[in-house]
């Protein structure tokens, strides 16, 4: 078990970043980790018992239940496989010090930093830039010429110690938008998005064109929670269950998350309304299978969940990281090597399964092309 150490020197800094905005945000939640020991207790036995990793979260860190919480499965599996010393922060509520925990790391001689979520772009984009001898991955972030805010941004390459980590979301958005439609009784459903980006909008896409191409009149209610620049939504499960109960109470019967953190509210209203109304609704979840992180009074209302591997992503990186064979450049995970999919959990959809894998087959060869907008 890794045990969990205070970083007063990471708390000192982050006060005084705090301090030189002028704002009363609260300091980043900050967690530095010993090495894993070895199956004899040994420390040191594991190839990657030197290697030095940071994990930078999006806002919210572990405990969102999706989005970051894959990203630290992925963490501590490496930690456990590998014995790799894993140091893990958290930004403040607006997520203005994403460089300055970067900067951190890199001052500390960490090997390699992985920032989660697209909002990470512009600052590793930099530190790669700022830190030649530090290798970088950023999980959503697209990192190219035109990336903002980036002195000497380019398209990557793999001789770049930075890597673009990416997902097809739209195919395992697909495959979700497909169930619910075989599994709605009413022909409508709902999309509910954290905060209205292109990157979001692959998710709606995929969800759609799979809904429509089990049923092409059914239809879909879809809501965004903020708009940019407010990233709030991701972290909003109150509004997001406001959102739900309107849908629900409008006739959609099956309704699906792209919200981060939000998701939660959407799980609620669903469990509120089937116990109102006398009639089962579904809620589906994304990134992770949150039917085995909610709580037990909610899982009987998680039809399936989008499945996106960050944790596979993460856990990927960190071992060619260890075995030395790091290599920038963009690397998409789809359905072809299990980078997305769908859950199975609690056995909701276990009777569509085969027409669900039989989609799945023809997006891998070609037959079916997803949207991506």
């Amino acid at each position: 078990m890794r045990k969990f150490l205070r970083l007063f020197a990471v708390l000192a800094v982050l006060s005084l970043v705090a301090a030189a905005c002028g704002g009363d945000e609260e300091e980043p939640a900050a967690t530095g980790e010993t090495a894993a020991t070895g199956a004899t207790g040994e420390t040191g036995e594991l190839p990657g018992a030197d290697v030095t990793v940071g994990l930078v979260y999006d806002i919210g860190g572990r405990g969102d239940l999706s989005f970051n919480d894959s990203a630290a499965a992925g963490l501590d599996q490496a930690v456990e496989d590998f014995g790799v010393q894993a140091t893990e922060l958290e930004p403040n509520q607006g997520g203005t010090n994403r460089a300055e925990l970067l900067s951190l790391l890199a001052e500390q001689g960490t090997d390699l930093i992985i920032g989660v979520g697209f909002l990470f772009a512009e600052t590793i984009c930099q530190a790669g830039n700022d830190y030649p001898d530090t290798n970088f991955g950023d999980v959503d972030g697209f990192i190219d010429e035109n990336t903002a805010n980036c002195e000497g941004a380019h398209n990557l390459t793999a001789e770049d110690n930075v890597a673009s980590l990416l997902f097809a979301e739209e195919q395992g958005s697909f495959l979700v938008g497909a169930a619910a439609a075989l599994k709605s009784e009413t022909g409508k459903l709902g999309f509910i998005g954290g905060v209205d980006i292109d990157l979001i909008h692959k998710f709606e896409a995929g969800f759609v064109a799979g809904a429509k191409q089990i049923n092409p009149d059914i239809e879909v209610e879809i809501k965004y929670i903020t708009q940019p620049p407010d990233f709030g939504g991701f972290n909003d499960p109150a509004k997001a269950k406001e959102i739900a109960a309107s849908m629900y109470q409008g006739g959609a019967d099956v309704v699906y998350h792209a919200a981060g953190g939000s998701g939660l509210g959407l799980f609620q209203a669903a469990q509120e309304y089937s116990d109102s109304s006398g009639s089962q609704v579904w809620a589906i979840g994304v990134d992770s299978d949150q039917y085995q992180t909610a709580p037990a009074e909610l899982q009987p209302y998680i039809l399936t969940s989008m499945l996106k591997r960050v944790d596979v992503a993460v856990y990927q990186t960190i071992k060619s990281q260890v075995e030395d064979a790091f290599e920038g450049g963009y690397v998409t995970f789809d359905l072809s090597v299990d980078g997305v999919g769908y859950s199975t959990s609690g056995g909701f959809i276990d009777d569509i399964v085969p027409q669900l894998d039989e989609l799945k087959q023809q997006i891998i060869d070609g037959t079916i092309t997803v949207p991506t907008a």
